[in-house]
């Protein structure tokens, strides 16, 4: 068994950003991510801390705009258009879901989709359907497939089943692999025999969100699990989708959790920061 940790390929990804920054700086540019979040949410929170650590690393500029729990629609509204107009912000990243009273459809919206580094603007989801190269992608599909390539795995030709719907993973995610010439089957809670698609895969990228669902049962000697899905299982251990003690030594490669994945997501938020900051200043 393999086990495919983030760590290595987070860290190659940031000596080659620190590198692009460095020549940026040289032009008196300095790529900066406002980073906007409504509220006290702990998750929030943690993953803003991470993206202040990591552009550290990287000598990357992070704004913090924290605005109260009671924070209107129209009051952040204004807060976004603002940071659009700011030319020395060039990615913005809002953290979902918002208080419920906020209209987030609206949200969604309003950020500029040229700074709109988590794809939440259907401008950006339709570049990533079409292809378009310029589009800002989100974090966590375009980590799995850096996941895979990272570590020197080719998927032209390979077939791939990927266990999520959504517009935040399964769908961008499938075009992402499509993309790279890839075979690609989508699941869901609703697939009837999942094992029958799972086990005839080169490849399973799964965001199901059931922690330890998955057992060998869904896999083959050959399988190589990409595992995007954190959770806690009912002793209270931290998990993605698949039991991992049980499958580490049956599969051909393996995402752990924590480890895998969720290690390289804030990396590839801040690669979308420095490729707007570049699309903005040609």
């Amino acid at each position: 068994m393999k086990e495919l940790r983030g760590k290595v390929v987070a860290d190659k990804i940031k000596e080659e950003l620190k590198a692009d920054i460095a020549k940026l700086k040289g032009k008196g540019i300095v790529p900066t991510i406002a980073v906007v979040r409504v509220g006290e949410n702990d998750s929030d929170i943690s993953y803003e801390k991470a993206i202040v650590k990591v552009s550290g690393t990287i000598d990357l500029n992070v704004k913090l705009v924290g605005l109260k729990e009671e924070t209107t629609t129209e009051e952040l509204e204004s807060k976004l258009i603002e940071l659009n107009n700011d030319k020395s912000v060039h990615g913005i990243l809002m953290f979902r879901p918002l208080p419920k009273h906020i209209d987030q459809d609206r949200m969604t919206n309003i950020i500029a989709p040229e700074k709109d580094v988590d794809a939440m603007n259907p401008i950006n989801l339709e570049k990533i359907f079409e292809g378009d190269p310029t589009g800002l992608e989100p974090a966590t599909p375009r980590a799995a497939v850096e996941m895979i390539k990272g570590h020197g795995y080719d998927l032209k030709g390979k077939d791939v089943v990927v266990i999520n719907r959504s517009m935040v993973v399964g769908k961008p995610l499938a075009m992402m692999l499509l993309n790279e010439n890839a075979t690609v089957t989508i699941c869901h809670s609703k697939t009837s025999d999942l094992k029958s698609h799972t086990k005839r895969a080169d490849f399973v990228v799964t965001a199901l969100g059931r922690p330890a669902m998955l057992d060998t049962s869904y896999f083959t000697p050959d399988s190589v699990v990409i595992d995007v899905g954190v959770g806690t299982t009912a002793d209270g251990k931290l998990s993605g989708d698949v039991n991992y003690d049980e499958v580490k030594d049956f599969v051909a490669a393996i995402t752990p959790v924590p480890g895998g994945v969720g290690s390289i997501t804030t990396t590839i938020l801040l690669s979308q920061v420095l490729k707007a900051c570049k699309q903005q200043n040609k």
